[in-house]
């Protein structure tokens, strides 16, 4: 019972989350390297507290308040930030999914330590570790990944300023829970009512979102896909935008340009009609060329080069999620 009660609520909490989200974005693949990543960052903090206060002799009240939640924070944040620098997340909702998993994967290490030191301990406390400590690094961590998406889709090109906010907040809430004068089954009370209501609100705006992107961007992609393989494109604005760069860079250059624009646009469509036939309980079978297509995309922005794709975007066809269209066809293709 107390193994269970300190090790079961974030997970069961996090397969909620999975549960919620209909368009399943996020692969369970990615979901165990999530919490795998947050595991790591609970032995890594293990060991750095354990220096502080046992070599350097960091008082307990300094270390609960300060160094615990910012070494802590910081340590689960690392690989949020590795997952949307690579365009593993497309959404608020795969991204708040891998970020309370990194939480959950790291309270749960932690109360494995709890168990092992103190494994006598009334169940009170492990109901306050499972419910309260446990949730609350999953919750700290959604906060991070959720303000960072956020942030890094409306400024893609300034990553720090993405997620030092989040981090900051995390920071905050971290420390006030450890500080806050009430009983530990009050605090866990209220971080239950508080949090859930929090990464609830912000699955129903992400799902209204990703909705919206499927089937505005869907019928958007496939017009202009079909405008792109007509005769009729070089008399469009986009037509005209490169024969305009023709004056800036080789033909062979231009072509490529005008290639990559052909391959994202089908990448786009694929990725969009995976997630529509999710909805809708359907997983669709790879067609083969996606192996391909993905090796001439890199080709391509090699050909092109960094000044290039700049000069692409005003043609606004492309944007931040080509990373994640990649990321989530892959990931079927694998499956």
């Amino acid at each position: 019972m107390r193994v269970a009660t300190a090790l079961l609520p974030a997970l069961l909490f996090l397969a909620a989350l999975l549960g919620l989200d209909r368009f399943r974005l996020v692969h369970l693949s990615a979901v165990l390297a999530a919490l795998g990543a947050g595991g790591l960052a609970a032995i890594a903090c293990h060991a750095l507290q354990e220096l502080l206060a046992g070599t350097l002799g960091v008082p307990p009240g300094m270390m609960t308040g300060v160094v615990g939640p910012i070494s802590e924070e910081i340590a689960k944040a690392a690989y949020v930030v590795f997952v949307l620098r690579t365009g593993r997340a497309g959404f608020l909702v795969d991204a708040a999914i891998q970020g309370f998993a990194v939480g959950a994967g790291f309270g749960v290490i932690e109360n494995v330590f709890y168990l092992r030191s103190i494994p006598e301990a009334p169940l009170q406390l492990w109901l306050v570790r499972g419910l309260g400590t446990a949730v609350l690094h999953g919750a700290t961590t959604t906060v991070v990944a959720v303000l960072a998406k956020a942030r890094g889709d409306r400024a893609p090109d300034a990553p720090l300023r993405a997620w030092l906010p989040g981090l900051a907040v995390a920071v905050v809430i971290h420390a006030a829970f450890n500080l806050l004068p009430l009983p530990p089954v009050a605090k866990t009370a209220l971080l239950l009512v508080v949090m859930p209501l929090v990464v609830l609100l912000v699955f129903d705006r992400s799902e209204h979102v990703t909705h919206d992107w499927v089937v505005a961007g869907m019928d958007l992609d496939l017009e202009l896909l079909s405008l792109v393989g007509s005769d009729a494109f070089g008399f469009t604005r986009f037509g005209g935008y490169l024969r305009e760069l023709r004056r800036r860079f080789p033909g062979p250059v231009v072509a490529d340009m005008y290639c990559l624009l052909r391959l994202h646009l089908e990448l786009s469509v694929q990725a969009k009609a995976r997630i529509i036939a999710r909805e809708a309980g359907l997983e669709l079978a790879d067609d083969g060329d996606l192996r391909a297509s993905l090796v001439e995309i890199a080709a391509l922005d090699r050909s092109i080069g960094a000044t290039g794709r700049l000069a692409l975007k005003p043609l606004q066809v492309t944007s931040h999620r080509d990373a994640w269209h990649r990321h989530l066809l892959r990931q079927a293709r694998r499956a």
